[in-house]
């Protein structure tokens, strides 16, 4: 057994976890299991300790690592169990110094290996060569977050907002487009806060511009999880670019006014609405996705509403929905609280109502051709992010499918010609 890494969380994670494996097998590390958790919920923390104590009974000789943002923000309560060896800390995961303790069995004074997120002010662009098991790549462009929403604690497993230099990500991109990657999905914690503390101080949008502009090659670019009320100027120049993939995914956490004050969000419902029929302005094939969550404290029944209506107002047509979990140490923990089956509800009929706007748009779709980029054998995805089953395909191809109807979890098609 070589280097394993189990990865719960965001595409930042997985993203990661790839660098992890490289970083600890570079350290010479083997015979290990490294765990990247995720601290966004209490049940996230729940379901990485059961991960723990799963891989310990099926590898009893591994050497159990856990690290992540659960690790940063938890870490003596993963450091108590038994079944781990060693935690480290965000901030040191992607080095491979941190692994070389369990490589040559150097004495720890402490398991907990831990340190101080919030001093960190720089982010490495790590280049790797690409994504096992995977066609399209994501690319690290942010890490941290200086916002303080009320419900959130991951600014204290993250850490302060840093941005990875432009030139770093191009070259990135670049080594991953030589080896095949056709798609790139640009990542981070909140990366609309890109550039600040870069000189020259650049923003996502220049950035967005900068790769299409330096990577004339890359097919398919795609930007991951955006805040509103953070989009500049050169990002919506750049949605007419049509390599530029029309799927954005909303930081919206809720469409009632008064809960977004309680979250301490930066955007009001009509801000929020007025970016999405600003984007489909410029870009008519655009779709939306957005983080909504169900039961935050206090939310009345009418509060919740305007979080239902919004998703038929916007045409979100994916929508990510779940019930506010209570983080200790933050402000709405303290709020009167939701009671857990009422958010359990709330959130269902959240999803009911993204499952139903992404039906029809899938429906839509049906008789239209589309770009759709392989994933696996016999199943794709769209520039919009639709799931397409297309009989007798490869993963990594990038065709042109003509749409004839419905599958259970998306769309059904057939090859037109090789569109690359």
């Amino acid at each position: 057994m070589a280097v394993e890494t189990l990865t719960f969380g965001c595409r930042l994670n997985a993203y990661e976890g790839q660098v992890m494996k490289t970083e600890a097998e570079k350290a010479g590390l083997d015979n290990a299991i490294i765990i990247n958790t995720c601290a966004v919920t209490a049940e996230a923390v729940r379901q990485a300790k059961q991960a723990v104590r799963k891989a310990r009974r099926d590898n009893p000789q591994a050497r159990i690592i856990v690290t992540g943002c659960a690790a940063q923000t938890e870490a003596r309560s993963f450091g108590d169990m038994d079944e781990v060896d060693l935690v480290i800390g965000n901030a040191d995961k992607l080095r491979a110094e941190s692994y070389k303790p369990m490589v040559f069995g150097t004495p720890l004074n402490d398991k907990v290996q831990v340190n101080d997120i919030m001093s960190v002010r720089e982010t490495a662009g790590h280049l790797i060569e690409g994504m096992d098991g995977r066609t399209r790549a994501f690319v690290q462009v942010q890490n941290g977050c200086d916002h303080r929403c009320t419900f959130c604690i991951i600014p204290f497993g993250r850490g302060p907002s840093r941005s990875v230099p432009m030139g770093l990500v191009v070259e990135q991109i670049k080594k991953l487009v030589a080896n095949g990657y056709k798609e790139v999905v640009l990542t981070g914690v909140d990366i609309t806060s890109y550039g600040p503390d870069l000189p020259g101080q650049p923003t996502l949008g220049l950035l967005t511009q900068s790769i299409l502009k330096h990577v004339p090659d890359l097919p398919r670019l795609r930007i991951s999880s955006i805040d509103s009320i953070e989009a500049d100027p050169a990002l919506y120049e750049a949605v007419s670019e049509k390599r530029l993939m029309p799927h954005l995914h909303l930081s919206l956490q809720s469409g009632d006014d008064m809960i977004l004050k309680r979250m301490k969000r930066r955007h009001l419902r009509e801000d929020a609405l007025a970016v999405v029929d600003k984007l489909r302005s410029l870009r008519p094939d655009m779709v939306f996705g957005a983080d909504i969550i169900a039961g935050f404290p206090t939310e009345t029944e009418e509060m919740f509403e305007n979080s239902l209506s919004f998703i038929a107002e916007a045409n979100l047509t994916y929508v990510h929905a779940f019930p506010y979990s209570p983080r200790p140490g933050t402000p709405a923990a303290r709020m009167p609280q939701v009671s857990k089956a009422v958010a359990r509800t709330r959130a269902t009929l959240l999803r009911e109502a993204g499952e139903s706007q992404f039906r029809a748009l899938c429906q839509s779709r049906i008789g239209q051709s589309a770009s759709v980029l392989v994933e696996r054998s016999g199943l794709g995805r769209t520039e919009q992010f639709i799931p397409v089953r297309v009989a007798g395909t490869e993963a990594g191809q990038l065709l042109g499918v003509r749409i004839s109807g419905l599958s259970n979890d998306g769309l059904v098609g057939a090859p037109l010609q090789v569109a690359a």
